[in-house]
């Protein structure tokens, strides 16, 4: 295809009609977001319930085209995960009894810095972790197989709306209709949550997971949970508090170790190829390609000005967070990709640690480092995932980087503009444990405002983070097993399990590999979709009532 009729490829699929769907849809999705991840202390992907909505909306409109619709979904679900970032880390503050020293002209700053630094890191590396990497995306492959399978119909669309349709029935009766536990199996373990996490979407996710991935997260939940806490209490080494202070330490430094490995072997080596735009030799495309490098420039230039300006950081703290954002956004990147979970707070913990061990800014602005870092990484999780839907069905990048740059822009003023009502309406004291709005996140993050735990801990997770990389081996994987609650690892180790038992079925059964994997994966994008689309759709109505209550 030539150079004129590609740039008219991607701006087709980026049509009017479809920006101005995905922005209602943004507004909306966005709002909720915030909402849900304050009252439940969580946030689900909304993206299959939003690439079933933009499909259903643009048909209507009479446009038919997958690449369209995922665009369009693309620019409804932006704004989600950068009310994420800001709703994990920023009611913190007034947790600490700070609300006088944050504004929400503090917060937009705060979701535009991290918002156009997850917008260019993840033009920096969509090449190396979507086109040259095997990262299996659970999320964004699941997108894909829910676009593909209203075009095909027939048993593909059978096995993945039926399987969608069971996922959400189990959803509502658990969340909405209270029949069936959150959780199953549990055991009093001393600092350790032990129990089965009765959720459809994290099966799933081990499942499309499975294999050593999934082997290594569960040994480092295993390690952790069982070696450190338990085994060390049990040894009088120290007690269960500060067990759990050097297994999340451990951790952290882990997953920060394994995206500093990224960094020294795979990104600095092709940096210089990375940023012409491999692949663009013409003269049309090396102007295309410089162009693009002068925006994302200006961009980066705009964050450390915000930054700098706006939140009051000195010029070396801005530059360690923007440095840090690529370093962080990178192991969002590798998390989403191996596991479909971003646990974009912890990133966001791990760069305000860092510039708290160097600098002496003030509390709030720490939580204004770990903002613009969770919101960097909520955005660039999201995106990556995108990208990796649009490879399978076909979407131009450009078109879908520009999706996200709309929908990531008008998500910060919705996002922002609800967390103030919010506060304004039901006052600051609201938000904590045991109150309205729980904010478990944001609980953690003003809880380790104070430093990192175990700095030896850290010290070691980040160095074995980085050897376990360069000897091939998933040290993000591990060092999610270490930080998360056990109960999740422990449930997507359960998906591994079922995969490996229906590959051994099908096996024995003599059916095509390629086939009974194909339906297998179809299947479990039915299930993890089924949740998140019920999650979202719950989200709405607390939304609705809690508003109106």
């Amino acid at each position: 295809m030539s150079k004129a009729g590609s740039s008219a490829s991607w701006r087709e699929q980026l049509s009017p009609v479809g920006i101005a769907i995905g922005c209602v849809g943004c507004v909306i999705i966005t709002a909720s977001s915030v909402y849900t991840a304050l009252k439940m202390g969580a946030l689900p992907w909304p993206t299959i319930f939003t690439s079933i909505t933009a499909l259903f909306l643009l048909r209507a409109f009479g446009h038919r085209s997958l690449n369209e619709a995922n665009v369009t979904q693309i620019v409804m679900s932006a704004g989600s995960m950068v009310a994420g970032g800001l709703a994990f880390t920023i009611p913190g503050i007034w947790m600490l009894g700070l609300s006088d020293s944050v504004s929400w002209v503090d917060m937009l700053f705060v979701a535009l810095s991290g918002t156009l630094l997850g917008l260019v890191c993840t033009a920096l590396i969509r090449r190396r972790f979507v086109d040259e990497s095997d990262l299996e995306y659970p999320i964004g492959t699941a997108a894909a197989e829910t676009l593909l399978a209203t075009k095909t119909g027939g048993d593909t669309g059978k096995r993945l709306f039926g399987s969608m349709g069971i996922a959400g029935l189990w959803c509502v009766a658990r969340d909405a209709l209270g029949i069936i536990p959150s959780m199953v199996l549990q055991l009093p373990i001393p600092g350790v949550s032990f129990g089965i996490y009765n959720s459809p979407m994290l099966l799933s996710v081990g499942f499309l997971v499975g294999g050593i991935g999934v082997a290594f997260w569960f040994a480092g939940a295993v390690i952790g949970n069982f070696g450190l806490i338990i085994g060390g209490t049990a040894a009088g080494l120290w007690d269960t508090v500060t067990a759990q202070g050097i297994v999340s330490s451990l951790g952290m430094g882990l997953m920060m170790g394994s995206g500093v490995g990224v960094v020294l072997k795979d990104i600095l080596p092709k940096a210089a190829g990375v940023l012409r735009g491999r692949g663009s030799k013409s003269s049309e495309g090396g102007s295309r390609s410089r162009l693009d490098a002068s925006v994302l420039a200006l961009m980066v230039a705009a964050a450390a000005l915000l930054a700098c300006i706006g939140l009051g950081f000195g010029p070396l703290v801005a530059v360690v967070v923007v440095l840090l954002s690529f370093v962080t956004t990178i192991m969002s990147a590798q998390s989403v990709g191996q596991t479909g979970i971003d646990p974009m707070e912890i990133f966001g913990l791990i760069v305000l640690l860092a510039v708290a061990a160097f600098s002496d800014v003030s509390q709030v602005q720490l939580f204004f480092v770990a903002g613009v870092v969770a919101v960097a990484c909520g955005l660039a999780g999201d995106v990556m995932s995108d990208f990796k839907t649009g490879a399978i069905i076909g979407t131009s990048p450009r078109a879908m980087w520009v999706g996200q740059a709309i929908g990531a822009l008008l998500g910060t003023v919705i996002a922002v503009a609800v967390l103030t009502t919010l506060a304004s309406a039901y006052g600051t004291d609201a938000f904590g444990p045991g109150k309205l709005f729980v904010s478990a996140q944001a609980s953690v993050v003003a809880t380790m405002v104070s430093g990192i735990p175990s700095v030896p801990a850290f010290a070691l997770g980040l160095v074995a983070g980085i050897a376990l990389y360069f000897l091939g081996l998933p040290a993000m994987m591990f060092g999610l097993g270490i930080y998360l609650p056990f109960y999740m690892s422990l449930s997507a180790a359960l998906g591994a399990l079922v995969k490996l038992a229906y590959d051994r079925v099908c096996k024995a059964r003599g059916v095509d590999r390629s086939s009974s994997g194909e339906q297998g994966i179809l299947v479990a994008s039915g299930v993890l979709g089924g949740e998140s689309i019920v999650g979202v759709v719950i989200a709405l109505a607390s939304v609705v009532s809690g508003l109106a209550g």
